[in-house]
């Protein structure tokens, strides 16, 4: 993954989350709507400097920008998987996820003939990784639901609505859920902040 795509979809999302226009966000950054656009857009190289006042303006540190928050869909599909030496044996990588906070994992079975199983949307951050063992199984998102076969391996959000249906005879499969220790601020808590530093 493009360290700019990172960026951009962070930028965005963090926004979003807190209710902030370009221009107000522009503002609280100190720097030039055009120029928060194109680091939006994942357009050019911004700075560390620009990056940081862009984190200010958000209420986050800089490394939250640089930081996957399970904001994409991503498919290992079995077929074409690759496997490398590695000192216990041999090694297929599936995923990489940085920043602090709990992790949970278990194995999920879910039998054949059940409806979709929707379940409500976790805590801001939270991210799933589901590894098929056996079965066929529709999981993900709602608006992005994939179909995975035995090996298939599929990242996603956890903090949108999601669902799990088994499809031809039961499934079980390996799921990983990591959630950030700190919750997220929303808009209502950066204007709170700024109103105790200006003396409000």
């Amino acid at each position: 993954m493009q360290t700019n795509e990172l960026v951009s979809r962070n930028i965005r999302r963090f926004r979003l989350e807190r209710d902030l226009s370009l221009g107000e966000l522009a503002a609280r950054a100190g720097l030039s709507k055009q120029t928060l656009s194109k680091v939006e857009a994942g357009v050019g190289n911004p700075t560390v400097e620009t990056l940081e006042r862009i984190g200010q303006g958000l209420g986050v540190g800089m490394l939250r920008l640089l930081t996957e928050w399970g904001t994409q869909v991503h498919l290992s599909p079995a077929a074409g998987a690759s496997w490398r030496a590695a000192q216990a044996g041999q090694a297929r990588h599936l995923d990489r996820v940085y920043g602090s906070g709990y992790v949970r994992t278990q194995l999920l079975r879910i039998e054949e003939g059940t409806e979709r199983r929707v379940v409500e949307p976790g805590g801001t951050g939270t991210l799933h990784q589901l590894y098929v063992i056996s079965g066929v199984l529709e999981a993900g998102p709602e608006a992005d639901l994939r179909i995975l076969g035995a090996g298939d391996f599929l990242r996603f959000p956890g903090d949108v609505r999601h669902g799990y249906r088994a499809v031809d005879g039961p499934s079980v499969s390996h799921l990983t859920t990591t959630a950030p220790s700190v919750p997220q601020f929303v808009r209502q808590d950066i204007e709170r902040a700024e109103g105790l530093r200006a003396g409000r």
